[in-house]
């Protein structure tokens, strides 16, 4: 099978050669993962780990964003992110918060609001068209509308959960400039694909780690109607619909179901009723899964022993499909890469030992942008 005939497949529930996965690790891993099989591009450590998705993306041509002299770059909305250290790596965090203490509309600077003339489409097509149908096409990220965490990186964190108490006209202008900018980005995206994209990818923090973070009624309220028009939007195209949801959130998923949410990402299971096998039980013949293994827990504190059976416990609970296998979040800094391997070898994924073609493979022409593009 090839990647995208394995995930297609998934999501019908009709049975594949081995599970689908999906990787994810921080800059960090990823290059310890690339020194272990002495790989050159992150492309390259896809395959040999046998991640079956690929994004794809237009090409900002808007207005130059500045990298400032402490290194810290700018983002679409005038927010600044620069590199915070901790122990063995570092995270993009935000730095400068542009709307911070703004509390009137009138008083928002709408220059900074991102246009989706800034980006040129016209490379879509033969983005997806390079991937030869090997691949589960996607687009967005987890950032895109993500209304609650990247209001917060533009605003403060604080200031967004007031905001949503208050229904702050500041913040609901921006949410709906934001709404408004990713409908257009990934409606044009969609109509450049000409049908080939298979995944649109957003996200938002509902949970934290024990419960959800705002209320159904506010969720109803604020965040129901954008989210239906863009997964109708997919729909429209052919393509299903993920989104990215930190923590507790079993809470909101028969909403969204009903909205038109076809993948939930990234299974964070901190509490029971997240655990996979609830969520299965509950909802799988409505809703796919993506994520599941813990980057808290299991990965970096767990056994190779530990990881394998969690993985086989998966195995068993989607033996037709359903389940996309991988980490929680970014895979962090301290995790055995022993841990990591047994996921991906467990799984059926892992290309080990390398084979000779692999490192012939370049650095996708769009890799770069990318990991830059998707903190916006």
């Amino acid at each position: 099978m090839t990647s995208r005939k394995r995930v297609l497949s998934a999501l019908a529930r009709t049975g594949y050669d081995r599970i689908p996965v999906k990787h994810e690790g921080t800059p960090e891993v990823n290059q310890a993962l690339m020194a272990h099989f002495a790989l050159a591009s992150e492309e390259q450590l896809l395959l040999v780990l046998g991640d079956d998705f690929r994004y794809v993306q237009p090409v900002y041509c808007g207005p130059e964003l500045k990298t400032w002299p402490d290194g810290s770059i700018e983002g679409f909305w005038g927010e600044r992110y620069g590199r915070k250290a901790y122990e063995g790596g570092s995270y993009m965090e935000p730095v400068h918060l542009p709307y911070a203490g703004i509390t009137r509309a009138e008083d928002l600077d709408r220059s900074r609001f991102p246009q989706v003339a800034w980006f040129d489409f016209s490379t879509i097509r033969s983005q997806c068209e390079a991937l030869g149908g090997q691949f589960a096409v996607c687009i967005g990220s987890a950032g895109d509308m993500d209304f609650i965490n990247t209001i917060g990186r533009m605003r403060g964190i604080e200031q967004v959960l007031e905001d949503l108490l208050t229904e702050n006209e500041a913040f609901m202008e921006i949410m709906e400039a934001r709404f408004r900018f990713y409908y257009g980005l990934h409606e044009a995206t969609l109509e450049a694909a000409g049908g080939m994209i298979d995944i649109l990818h957003v996200g938002e923090d509902l949970g934290c780690q024990q419960g959800p973070t705002i209320s159904l009624d506010m969720f109803d309220r604020l965040f129901a109607p954008k989210y239906e028009a863009i997964f109708q939007l997919a729909h429209r195209h052919g393509a299903k619909t993920m989104m990215h949801m930190c923590g507790t959130v079993n809470m909101f998923l028969p909403r969204l179901i009903e909205l038109g949410l076809d993948i939930q990402d990234v299974v964070q299971p901190t509490t029971p009723e997240m655990d996979i096998a609830q969520l299965q039980s509950q909802f799988g013949d409505r809703l796919a899964f993506c994520g599941s293994m813990c980057v808290q827990s299991l990965l970096p504190f767990g056994t190779p022993a530990d990881v394998e059976r969690e993985v086989r416990r998966r195995l068993d609970l989607f033996p037709k499909g359903g389940l996309f296998l991988g980490p929680t979040h970014a895979v962090q800094v301290g995790t055995p890469i022993e841990n990591v391997l047994a996921m991906y070898r467990t799984a059926g994924s892992l290309m080990d030992p390398v084979e000779p073609w692999v490192r012939g493979v370049g650095m996708d022409a769009g890799e770069a942008e990318f990991n830059r593009f998707k903190l916006f």
